[in-house]
Parts: C-alpha cells; sequence; structure tokens
C-alpha cells in the first residue's frame, strides 16, 4: 500500500489544493484525485479549493463542486497538487496549513519541499503523471482518467515539451483505455480558440521584438489591449509557445499586465537555457523549459533583468 492510499484510506475528510491561476495539469490534478476518491471511497468528505478554473475545463466532473472562496472547515488530511511553494495556495493556504497531516505532490524542479509528506519527480511530465502512478489502475474511471489525461496534454504542449517521456506516452495510452475522448479533449480545451482569442494572438506577434541578437523574442500585453480586443489573462494560452517556436530564437518571454505595477512574466526555452533558473531569480518558479513569476515595477527593468539573466547562461553555455 502506498502512502496516498493509506492516508486517504485513514482519513474521514480530506482537502485537495491546486495552485493559484490554475491551469490544466492543476485542474486536472486536482479533479483527477478527487474523482478517484470519490469513486471508490464515497463516504468521505472530500472538497477541492481552487480559484475559479476556465470555461473549457468545466466539463470535467467535479468541476462545479470547486470551491472558490476560503472557509472556516477542517480537515484531517489536506493534499497539495502541481504547486511548487505554498505562496501558490493563495487563500486557501491557512485551509491546507490547519489539517491534520499534510501531503505534497509536485514535478517542479524549484519545489524545495513541504508538507508532512512531499514527494516531487522533476523529470515527470506533469503533476498528473506522478499523480497516476499512486492510483490502483483498476480503480480509475473514466472521469478521473479525463482529467488526468488533460493535465498531461496541457503540460506537455501536445506531448511536444521534451519532458514527454516513453512513460508519459504509456500512461496517455493506458488512460485512453478508459475511454477518455482524447480528440475532443485535444482539440477543445488545448487547439480551439475564439475570434478574440485568434485577434489578441496576432497583435501580440505583430508587437514582438527580437533581442540578443534574434536568440531572444519578447511581447507583452497591457489592460489596454486586453479591453481593445475584448480578452482576458484566460486568452493568452498558447501566445508564448508561438513566440517560441520563431527561427533562431533560444528565450521566448511574454508578460501581460495584472494591475497598475503587476506584471505576469512567461519564459520558454528551446534548447539550453534555463528558465526555471531565472524564474527562481525573480521570485517565481517552475521547470527548465517552462517557468513564470509575477513582478512588480516597472516592465522595462524587469525585462533588463531577465536579459541580464539570459545572457549569463548563454555566455556559459558558448
Amino acid at each position: 500500500m502506498n502512502k496516498l492510499i493509506g492516508k486517504i484510506e485513514e482519513s474521514d475528510s480530506i482537502a485537495i489544493f491546486g495552485h493559484y491561476n490554475p491551469d490544466g495539469d492543476c485542474v486536472g490534478s486536482c479533479l483527477g484525485l478527487w474523482n478517484y476518491i470519490s469513486d471508490n471511497y464515497p463516504k468521505k468528505n472530500v472538497k477541492v479549493y481552487l480559484q475559479p478554473i476556465m470555461e473549457k475545463f468545466r466539463f470535467l466532473k467535479g468541476a462545479d463542486k470547486i470551491i472558490n472562496k476560503p472557509d472556516d472547515a477542517v480537515y484531517e488530511l489536506g493534499i497539495s497538487v502541481d504547486c511548487g511553494d505554498t505562496a501558490r495556495h493563495a487563500d486557501f493556504g491557512a485551509i491546507f496549513k490547519s489539517c491534520d497531516y499534510t501531503m505534497c505532490f509536485d514535478h517542479h524542479l524549484s519545489n524545495e519541499g513541504f508538507g508532512d509528506f512531499f514527494h516531487c519527480e522533476p523529470d515527470s511530465s506533469s503533476c498528473c503523471e506522478v499523480l497516476y502512478n499512486f492510483l490502483d489502475y483498476d480503480k480509475i474511471s473514466k472521469d478521473c482518467a479525463e482529467a488526468l489525461y488533460l493535465g498531461i496534454v496541457h503540460d506537455t504542449g501536445c506531448f511536444k515539451f521534451p519532458s514527454t517521456s516513453e512513460q508519459t506516452m504509456n500512461i496517455a495510452g493506458k488512460l485512453i483505455t478508459k475511454g477518455v475522448n482524447s480528440q475532443f479533449i485535444i482539440d477543445e480545451t488545448f487547439f480551439k480558440v475564439t475570434y478574440n482569442q485568434n485577434r489578441l494572438t496576432g497583435r501580440t506577434l505583430h508587437d514582438a521584438k527580437l533581442l540578443m541578437d534574434g536568440k531572444v523574442i519578447f511581447s507583452y500585453i497591457t489592460k489596454e489591449i486586453f479591453d481593445e480586443y475584448n480578452t482576458c489573462k484566460d486568452d493568452t494560452d498558447g501566445i508564448i509557445d508561438k513566440l517560441r517556436v520563431t527561427e533562431g530564437v533560444e528565450v521566448a518571454i511574454l508578460a501581460y499586465q495584472k494591475g497598475e505595477d503587476l506584471f505576469k512574466f512567461s519564459l520558454r526555452s528551446v534548447r539550453y537555457v534555463d528558465v526555471s533558473e531565472i524564474a527562481v531569480a525573480m521570485g517565481g518558479g517552475g521547470h527548465i523549459r517552462a517557468s513564470g513569476f509575477d513582478a512588480k515595477g516597472k516592465l522595462e527593468d524587469s525585462l533588463n533583468r531577465i536579459l541580464k539573466l539570459v545572457s549569463e547562461q548563454m555566455e556559459k553555455y558558448n
């Protein structure tokens, strides 16, 4: 019996936590685990605490039961998934810390470890892949499989990122045998965009600049641009990856405005730059080829700091 299943079986009340601005892997991990527990231990009181999720993820079973605001509930077991540190639990951090026993399952290289039980696999494609290895395959339902598969699809860039391994593909294949409609999940949640998203993407790509002799590409989206195209932060999905595949580029940088002097930065690299190292230096975290952080102050100041860190890495490589 593994540690996760053992703690689930001995706990009557269980809370699951992800990170703020939940992406596909975060949502998939939370709802995959929620479905697994709900299906196999129906008498357990199990809840998911997350900020509101994207509409395209709401078809997953349990999405309508996610709690979006903190409350005074106390749980025997708290499980954190896809979260590099406790600060990323945002408004739900106090609930996680109040649990009698806490567990952390993750795959972020920048995670230094937290919780009474900590398990992190930086080489895994996604937290959904990490969780899959703790679950009994025979007890995984279609609903659970859909959530886990969605998470893997989104954190691998639809099986394109370097973290995609033989194990990743084997797990994805096994989840499909549970009845997962892979075409629906890939088309409807990964590739499909709205007309306004296309317009926003076009504007962002048009405004992009090549820096450092073409090795870096940068673009940004202000609140005014969001308003002009009737879009929001959720509509930025996929833009950074279009920047990344620009010929000759090693690092792609995308920033969008969250507040008066607050920007969200996303970083991607192609071959050798470790953007997680850069993100950690800027107060964030993530993976070697995909990371991010929030930055207060002038956009130009943050960009210059990033470029300096990129340059230092490139000098070592060259």
